[in-house]
């Protein structure tokens, strides 16, 4: 066949799949942004697109559908360049539906089977909207807002063949008429390179080596923000420093928004939370270490204790799996996205997502006793090889679904 993969940040969740097709013999192509520099396993062609000036009062709850739908429109004069001029029509287009880019590409290949990437369906009640009354309400405007930021999703899945979401509540949180063209199939994890290391070793800034088995306690994010509970997390630590004076708290994450929006005044939500919990914490004892290389990410994994997770009802992070497969004990939020891989008591501990105190007894206690939640860990990577290994479970799964769409 002819792949034909579109993601504004390729290879995003086809990191994966793409090479892999592209092993067993399909001709695979990649369509990105012309902005994105990232390293590619398969051939990537790119489209420009400039973001338009949006007048706020004009466009209203329009505004989002303008933004995604413009691009939309980029994607599509690239793909009509590429069939016209290079005589290209794909069999199988395979596209993350988040940015609209998916949108008008039956009009160009109309024979084209069209699968999107459906990660989350925005909703006014259910989920992230007003789900932290400290950020955001749920009042009615904010409801109106985030139904109509659903647009271009609706829009992506009805013009397309079928969608793929990576887990269960994701997908639930599609209409039902939608959701019954979603198959779920996570995008897995390398459970073999995540597997626990006991001679692993973790640099910090100041020098100091970290080793698994030593009292590390573990936070991780693409960026620190309240979708993510650093808030939260930040506000128990105190507790759990004062109880547990040998611990080193390691926090991985960088400084810009990835939801929601930035504090007002404020480039992030870093600096805003740590000021108010600075006096209260040894930082010497508190590393953040920023946004770090995946061999990195992937060696502190191996060294921590205890990881904490927390999220908002809204897209599950891989980090929390890859934390699972690497046999971490997991103290994570009771929110729908986590309790869909974690069972407390099970293979993981979960705890209020709001409930500080909580949180600083749980972790204190994780990190006071390793041997009493060994069990916890095991059950965990457990976990992760059953439903979650990418060679063995998840990657034949997705070739097989692409596949499927295969001209008869």
């Amino acid at each position: 066949m002819k792949v034909l993969f579109i993601h504004q940040n390729f290879p995003g969740q086809f990191l994966h799949l793409a090479p892999e097709l592209a092993k067993r013999g399909h001709q695979c192509l990649a369509l990105t942004n012309a902005k994105n520099n990232r390293a590619s396993a398969i051939p990537v062609l790119r489209y420009k697109h400039d973001t338009p000036e949006v007048d706020p009062a004009a466009t209203r709850l329009g505004r989002n559908y303008t933004l995604m739908s413009d691009r939309g429109v980029s994607v599509a004069r690239a793909a009509r360049q590429l069939r016209d001029e290079r005589g290209y029509t794909p069999d199988v287009i395979f596209g993350h539906s988040g940015w609209g880019e998916t949108l008008f590409l039956k009009e160009v290949w109309p024979t084209a089977k069209l699968i999107v990437y459906a990660e989350f369906y925005y909703k006014g009640v259910g989920a992230d909207v007003g789900f932290d009354p400290e950020f955001s309400t749920a009042g009615f405007d904010q409801v109106m807002i985030a139904q109509g930021r659903t647009a271009h999703l609706g829009q992506a899945l009805l013009h397309a063949d079928a969608g793929v979401s990576p887990t269960e509540w994701q997908a639930s949180t599609y209409p039902a008429p939608l959701r019954r063209m979603i198959s779920v199939i996570h995008d897995g994890v390398d459970t073999d390179a995540l597997a626990p290391d006991p001679a692993a070793r973790f640099a910090l800034p100041d020098g100091r080596v970290l080793h698994a088995g030593d009292e590390v306690l573990t936070f991780v994010n693409r960026n620190l923000e309240p979708y993510r509970g650093y808030h939260i997390f930040m506000r128990a630590l105190p507790a759990v420093l004062k109880a547990r004076p040998e611990a080193q708290v390691v926090i991985v994450g960088g400084d810009e928004v990835s939801y929601g929006v930035a504090p007002k005044g404020e480039k992030g939500w870093k600096e805003r939370i740590l000021t108010e919990v600075r006096d209260q914490l040894d930082l010497s004892r508190v590393h953040f270490m920023g946004k770090v290389p995946y061999a990195n990410f992937r060696a502190l994994l191996h060294v921590s204790r205890v990881h904490a997770y927390l999220t908002y009802p809204f897209v599950l992070s891989w980090s929390m799996i890859e934390a699972m497969a690497a046999g971490c004990h997991i103290v994570a939020s009771d929110t729908a996205p986590v309790t869909e891989a974690i069972t407390d008591g099970q293979n993981g501990t979960l705890v209020n997502f709001f409930d500080v105190a909580a949180w600083s007894e749980k972790l204190t206690e994780a990190l006071a006793n390793p041997a009493r939640f060994q069990p916890l860990r095991d059950a965990a990577r457990q976990t992760a090889l059953a439903r979650y290994d990418l060679r063995r479970h998840c990657l034949p799964r997705m070739v097989d679904f692409v596949e499927g769409f295969a001209p008869r």
